[in-house]
């Protein structure tokens, strides 16, 4: 019967500052996952405003360019939506700087670009191109080097050489500057006195690239023909698109949510209350001491108990391979066939019966197993007389 000592008087504050310490963890998980959850949603958001933002200090935003406006005169307005760009638009003449627009229609498209006096166009895209530069349409990506105006266009020709960017086919009636690869960097449209642009704005005028030969120059020429900029960023509460699928997150009800975050909690919460915790290692003292000989002798008893003559054999081969092994001096990786081989030699005996002693022979009853005791035990003894035989004669 074992005896078993009793825990430290301290096991109870030890478990108390466990628990106090799982707790404790698992308030940080929840707040670490919870802030990676919102990092994660915001990232897309994120990424969307930064480009070309006006507002944004960021390399893809376009701060820059609206202090420099801002400190030649120009009254720069940042609209977000769409009632704020109608309103700054009205006022006068009036530039407004678009970037791309999927969120509304054909029609608000040309509503909102009709009331300006210039548009300029930072992101073209197929169909912004299709509405307001009619025949106009991307032509792919121009090549790094500096490209020369090669045009009258006195905005093009006071800025100089750039690197073009975005590059587009014309449509009829359309001015172009910055010829490339048949196609290119910058189109402009005059109708009924409303100029209509289309340039890079990404590779051109944020503020990565602001400073690099003419860029600057060619954006304040082209966004500061008027005393007022209106620079808008179509959002989604400005969609007038109808007939889209509804989104999954418009057909879940509101208090999904809420519920599959309290649930996750409450699993969290189960898995450490309910969870297995491994205490302190008891220190436990045997109270008797078991010899080798008698585990030798129980597994004896088993392998008889079995009748498992084979797996006896075994055992009794592997015994007598390693201690011929060492008698002839073979190295621990010495393979069976080898010590056979060695033994045969040493001893002078038949290398065939040597290796159905050690190997080949299968003993299928008690008396075939007794007797394949026997014989190897005759084979050690005429190896050990062979290797050893001043001891033999003493």
């Amino acid at each position: 019967m074992t005896s078993v000592e009793s825990p430290p008087a301290e096991a109870p504050q030890s478990d108390r500052r466990r628990r106090l310490t799982s707790w404790i963890v698992l308030g940080a998980v929840l707040v670490v996952v919870g802030i990676a959850g919102a990092a994660l949603s915001g990232i897309g958001q994120w990424a969307q405003r930064d480009a070309l933002d006006p507002d944004s200090a960021g390399p893809t935003g376009a701060r820059a360019l609206t202090e420099i406006l801002r400190e030649r005169g120009i009254d720069v307005v940042i609209a977000r939506d769409r009632a704020t760009a109608d309103a700054a638009l009205g006022g006068g003449d009036a530039t407004l700087a678009l970037t791309d627009a999927p969120y509304l229609s054909d029609g608000a498209l040309s509503a909102v670009t009709d009331a300006a006096t210039d548009v300029v166009v930072l992101d073209p895209r197929a169909r912004t191109l299709r509405i307001l530069l009619p025949g106009a349409s991307p032509h792919g990506v121009a090549s790094d080097a500096a490209v020369e105006p090669a045009c009258d266009v006195a905005a093009a020709e006071r800025a100089g050489a750039i690197t073009a960017g975005a590059i587009f086919e014309p449509g009829p009636e359309t001015d172009t500057c910055y010829p490339t690869a048949g196609a290119y960097g910058l189109l402009i449209a005059e109708v009924d006195g409303r100029r209509t642009v289309a340039v890079d704005g990404r590779a051109l005028f944020t503020n990565e690239h602001l400073a690099e030969q003419g860029n600057a120059a060619l954006a304040v020429n082209l966004l500061g023909r008027h005393p007022t900029l209106v620079w808008y960023m179509p959002a989604v509460a400005d969609s007038d698109l109808a007939g889209a699928d509804p989104t999954l997150g418009e057909l879940t009800p509101p208090w999904v949510s809420p519920v599959i975050v309290l649930l996750l909690v409450a699993g969290i919460a189960a898995a450490v209350w309910r969870g297995r915790r491994f205490g302190p290692l008891v220190t436990e003292r045997l109270p008797v001491m078991v010899r080798a000989a008698e585990t030798t002798e129980g597994r004896a008893r088993l392998y008889a108990h079995a009748r498992d003559a084979l797996h006896a054999a075994d055992q009794l081969r592997i015994g007598a391979l390693a201690r011929l092994g060492r008698l002839l001096g073979l190295g621990p990786s010495a393979s069976a066939p080898e010590i056979a081989d060695a033994a045969a030699a040493r001893a002078g005996l038949d290398r065939g019966a040597v290796h159905g002693i050690l190997i080949d022979e299968l003993p299928r009853t008690d008396a075939d197993l007794v007797a394949l005791d026997e014989r190897l035990r005759a084979l050690e003894a005429a190896v050990h007389a062979a290797v050893r035989p001043e001891r033999n004669t003493r």
